[in-house]
């Protein structure tokens, strides 16, 4: 497998969620040792510092959106510096913060695979499915929301970010995970045919099988991004959240996902986000994330041989 050069980019921003604590993140990951855990399988590692941009007003809702100047300023910052870090041939890992910064991240992907003529898979992991609108949104929290806006749904202050409407196509996206979705959120993943591995799923079929599926067509002319949202974890083990949802996968259950994700060979960017130090126990969220992109990166627990 070839070797990619990686970026980090931390983005401390908190800006699209609801609890602050978020935009502790991009440190709280170094602290636990990204850079060296990255770099321990012989990979060339740059960390390029955090992004900056406005802080957290703590403001309500306008028109159904909480931050929305905010928010987009964040994501253009995120856009431009993935974009470049893509172009440069490195596989950009961005450091959040939390999930409105997938507006930025995905665009500038989806970007480049037109840029490229790659194929884009997007594999979401996350307790929640984040594809809130106006409409149906109880907060107007936009980290509910980077789904939608990428799939063309909504402002064109953040749906036109990358230069393209929509981002990406409904069927690049496989959602892993989800166990918590709004009433109006469920109807709109339906319509518009998001394929969502929700934990019932995984219950059914395991996670193996989910991961097969999910990683099926991926090939040589895909670019795989993957966005972690750290709440996909069960809080058992990752308490460090904002949005605990009980029920979510065990350690096992995540470390094969990224072994698979590993096996695949695919990988080519990388979201990091909603890790929250001030609701964390002893940097143990922050630590378990690390380890998993451990396995993103080779870590492997096989110990026999196929035969």
């Amino acid at each position: 497998m070839t070797i990619i050069p990686v970026s980090l980019i931390g983005v401390p921003t908190d800006v699209g969620a609801g609890t602050p604590g978020a935009r502790m993140g991009p440190d709280a990951l170094r602290v636990a040792g990204i850079v060296q855990a990255i770099a321990h399988f012989g990979v060339e590692v740059r960390d390029c510092g955090n992004l900056s941009g406005p802080g957290n007003p703590d403001l309500p809702a306008v028109n159904g959106f909480r931050h929305m100047r905010e928010v987009a300023a964040w994501n253009r910052s995120v856009h431009d510096a993935v974009h470049v870090e893509l172009h440069a041939g490195r596989l950009p890992i961005m450091l959040g913060g939390d999930h409105c910064l997938a507006i930025g991240s995905i665009s500038a992907v989806a970007r480049h695979c037109r840029e490229t003529g790659k194929r884009l898979r997007v594999l979401w992991f996350d307790a929640h499915a984040d594809f809130n609108t106006a409409s149906v949104t109880p907060t107007g929290n936009i980290h509910g929301m980077p789904g939608a806006f990428l799939c063309g749904y909504g402002p064109s202050l953040l749906s036109e970010i990358g230069g393209h409407v929509p981002a990406i196509l409904p069927q690049d996206i496989r959602q892993i995970g989800i166990r918590s979705v709004d009433d109006g959120e469920k109807r709109f993943l339906a319509e518009i045919g998001i394929e969502v591995f929700d934990m019932r799923y995984v219950d059914e079929v395991g996670m193996r099988e989910t991961m097969e599926q999910a990683l099926a067509g991926v090939g040589s002319d895909t670019h795989l991004h993957v966005s972690l949202d750290v709440d996909f974890l069960d809080p058992e083990i990752a308490p460090g959240v904002g949005t605990t949802v009980r029920g979510g996968p065990t350690y096992r259950e995540a470390q094969l996902c990224m072994e698979m994700i590993a096996d695949s060979g695919r990988l080519r960017s990388l979201d990091i986000v909603e890790l929250n130090p001030a609701l964390d126990v002893r940097n143990t969220t922050a630590e378990l994330a690390v380890d998993l992109v451990e396995s993103l990166f080779g870590k492997s627990t096989l110990m026999r041989l196929h035969r």
